[in-house]
């Protein structure tokens, strides 16, 4: 099996003998990546706000699982989707292109961004961290259901 590092790196090597990539792959990268980008902002978020997903999926009118789905980079959100996450998160929702780039943030009503505001950012351990969160609002959201059904 490939590693991914030895893939990217065929790539590259693809790329600097002059062999085009199929415009439809690489279409389909640029989708990947951007989503993988939306994914990285909410996480961000969420984090800094101190929410679940249990709780920003309460916010925003989502499930637990379509949050972490959405935070691993497994879907592209809609327009409609992203303006529901940033009244939940209670932030402006931006997203700057320039040339091939693409920047994406959520950020305070009054436009600072949580590490301009003095707080520590997020860890870069986002792989495992929502994962491991999904099973802690998984078993919470279990433990609300049977205290609703006992009364």
């Amino acid at each position: 099996m490939v590693s991914h590092a030895r893939w990217k790196f065929a790539r590259d090597e693809k790329v600097a003998q002059g062999i085009a990539e199929d415009p439809e792959v690489e279409r389909r990268r640029e989708e990947i990546s951007l989503a993988f980008d939306l994914g990285q902002a909410v996480y961000d978020r969420r984090v800094a706000l101190g929410l679940s997903q249990t709780e920003l999926a309460r916010r925003a009118g989502m499930t637990q699982p379509q949050v972490s789905k959405l935070e691993l980079g497994g879907t592209v959100p809609t327009v409609p989707l992203l303006a529901r996450l940033a009244r939940a998160m209670e932030a402006m929702f931006r997203m700057e292109l320039f040339g091939s780039s693409i920047r994406v943030t959520f950020t305070d009503l009054d436009g600072t961004a949580p590490e301009e505001a003095g707080t520590e950012p997020p860890s870069t351990e986002r792989a495992s961290a929502p994962a491991a969160e999904a099973e802690t609002d998984a078993d919470a959201d279990a433990g609300t259901e049977r205290a609703a059904a006992t009364g």
